[in-house]
């Protein structure tokens, strides 16, 4: 069985990663590491560096969750006003072809994003928050966003997901309990990261049909 890391030698990885990610202004933040879970705390200014110092710390093997207190104040400099900010995601809603533009409206306030409207699978519904996240100014999303009704039958899509489990993640898969209900997928087990997290969430959130993903899976990297 592997060592437990400590939380210092967790601090320190962290700490390293975020150091090596170019993305990252790193010296305006701080990193505090208590049982695994790793506490980000400082000030950026986009949301796209906050979700990026959150990831950094997510690849840290030992690391089992993240509280990410981090503060997005944009820079003065380049301020946008939320007219702006909501023409932004008009165009990148438009230029994005993995998305239904046309049925997602959005609204801004004092730089928070809501969005609402329909769309065909979970993916489309990730893809679509992500998009607008990255754009200056936007310091917060809320992904109102709703998925069009399954008309899959649920042990089909039981059966779909655990296949595309076993082509894209099959270490994962055979510690996985999968469970769906009218179009909700329920994930149950551990996996030894975070990255082998997000594998799983992402071949499942490409499945047609999946209109929510309930992640009950625990990181566990030592068992």
């Amino acid at each position: 069985m592997e060592r437990r890391k400590t939380d210092n030698e967790i601090k320190q990885q962290v700490l390293g990663e975020l150091t090596w990610d170019s993305r990252i202004a790193w010296s305006e933040m701080g990193v505090e590491v208590r049982d695994g879970v790793v506490a980000l705390t400082g000030v950026v200014s986009s949301y796209a560096n906050k979700s990026a110092a959150q990831q950094a710390a997510h690849r840290i093997r030992g690391v089992l969750d993240v509280a990410n207190d981090i503060q997005v104040r944009p820079d003065p400099l380049i301020a946008r006003t939320d007219t702006d900010i909501a023409r932004g995601i008009r165009q990148v809603l438009e230029w994005d072809a993995l998305v239904p533009d046309e049925r997602i409206k959005s609204t801004v306030s004092d730089g928070w994003a809501t969005l609402e409207g329909d769309v065909d699978c979970w993916r489309e519904r990730e893809d679509a928050e992500q998009a607008v996240l990255r754009l200056v100014g936007v310091i917060g999303v809320t992904n109102m966003l709703t998925i069009k009704p399954s008309q899959i039958a649920a042990e089909a899509l039981r059966n779909e997901i655990e296949c595309a489990l076993e082509r894209r993640a099959d270490r994962e898969a055979e510690r996985l309990r999968i469970e769906c209900h009218d179009g909700t997928v329920d994930l149950f087990g551990r996996v030894h990261s975070w990255q082998e997290k997000r594998a799983v969430i992402g071949a499942i959130s490409h499945a047609p049909g999946v209109s929510a993903v309930k992640d009950h899976i625990r990181i566990d990297p030592y068992f």
